[in-house]
């Protein structure tokens, strides 16, 4: 995205470019979720539709892809960067960083390090406000515009002591399946 650019006109071209329609899936009573060529449907709840608005721009500002490694990367930035006041954001960010960490977990960690050392849009009442502004505007806002920092062994030790307890909790549904499929079988 262009600096110089609306968030407005950037979120615009974002939401076309991944096909989420002129108001990103905001009507949608359940959206599609694609991991590994399965497509799961979750709820949209009012919660979620309120933090995807910010997650949205997130993607804008910090140029995050929306594949299964840029979904886990921003999910690992929002977290650090503190999202934690939205349940939504928080719930939907604890799996994608979990499933960062079989993906990509080099990346995982430099997402938190970056988040740690930057700010999000989570204390903004709304988001119509900010989409007259440009990107890079809002980027320097934030943080985005400075360097990447560089990871440290903390950064690594969060994203891990937050991600293992995930990874079970996404692991458990198979493993019982696994585990009824050999009984059923012996």
């Amino acid at each position: 995205m262009e600096n110089t650019q609306t968030l407005g006109a950037a979120r615009a071209a974002y939401y076309e470019a991944n096909q989420f329609g002129a108001d990103g899936g905001d009507a949608l009573e359940w959206v599609p979720l694609k991991i590994l060529g399965l497509t799961f449907k979750i709820p949209n709840s009012d919660g979620r539709r309120k933090a995807v608005r910010i997650h949205d721009l997130h993607h804008v500002v910090t140029g995050y892809q929306t594949d299964l490694r840029g979904e886990a990367e921003i999910g690992a930035w929002e977290l650090a960067s503190g999202c934690l006041r939205w349940p939504a954001a928080t719930i939907l960010n604890l799996f994608a960083l979990g499933m960062g960490l079989v993906l990509a977990p080099a990346r995982m960690v430099k997402a938190w390090a970056r988040g740690r050392h930057t700010q999000n849009l989570y204390g903004e009442n709304g988001v119509d406000h900010l989409l007259p502004r440009q990107v890079g505007e809002v980027r320097t806002t934030l943080g985005l515009a400075k360097p990447q920092p560089r990871p440290r062994l903390r950064d690594a030790v969060a994203v891990f002591a937050l991600g293992l307890p995930m990874l079970a909790v996404m692991a458990a549904p198979l493993l019982v399946v696994i585990a009824v499929l050999r009984a059923l079988l012996h």
